[in-house]
């Protein structure tokens, strides 16, 4: 069962490693679960639509939403900008959801400062030579991108130590079992929590009166 408050969940994975994936499925399968769309500066790829996969703005617009202080985090990738808009946790709230996030590693930093009882979640390629392949597959980048895309990968593995769980994705269905699996423990834990809480609360506020 859901607890009362929301509860944040931090996806973060190098290019490639099947996170948009795992998401997706975890989205369809759990339910009580909203997704934040980011926003980006980078151009739409494919059939990407803006409000979807992404909400894609100028440079200007975004530096704008900086200044307003609008996002709950953002960071500059490859030299483009993608953020998190503070109204995504303010609906899920408003909602009665939970709140999913695809982000990263420098995105998912601030908003653990921010937010620091979100869970975190670390998705992970089996090895360099298979995220390779699978950056390859998706016949979306150059040679020298990929270059790029795994020499950051390297960096961001390193911080796989400062998030609350380590997900290897070998093989998407079973991945996305434990992905759920996850989820459901961290509400359950939750609402542990503040069944032990409440009445303690309850006490206080009595007194009071």
């Amino acid at each position: 069962m859901k607890s009362a408050a929301t509860s944040v969940f931090i996806i973060s994975a190098p290019s490639g490693s099947g996170k948009s994936t795992l998401v997706s499925g975890l989205m369809s399968g759990v339910p009580d679960l909203t997704f934040s769309i980011s926003y980006t500066t980078r151009p739409p790829r494919g059939n990407e639509r803006s409000g979807e996969s992404y909400h894609f703005i100028s440079r200007d617009e975004f530096e704008d939403r900086i200044d307003r202080g609008e996002f709950l985090e953002y960071a500059n990738v490859f030299g483009n900008y993608y953020g998190t808009n503070r109204s995504s946790l303010e609906d899920a709230k408003g909602r009665g959801l939970d709140l999913v996030l695809d982000i990263d590693v420098q995105g998912a930093a601030q908003l653990k400062v921010q937010i620091p009882e979100a869970v975190s979640i670390f998705v992970l390629a089996p090895s360099r030579q298979i995220l390779e392949q699978r950056l390859r597959a998706r016949s979306e980048d150059t040679d020298e991108v990929i270059r790029r895309r795994l020499a950051d990968a390297a960096k961001e593995i390193r911080n796989y130590s400062a998030y609350d769980y380590v997900l290897i994705n070998s093989e998407v269905e079973p991945s996305v079992r434990t992905l759920a699996a996850i989820v459901k423990a961290e509400r359950a834990r939750r609402a542990r929590m503040e069944d032990r809480i409440r009445p303690i609360l309850a006490t206080f506020e009595a007194e009071a009166l």
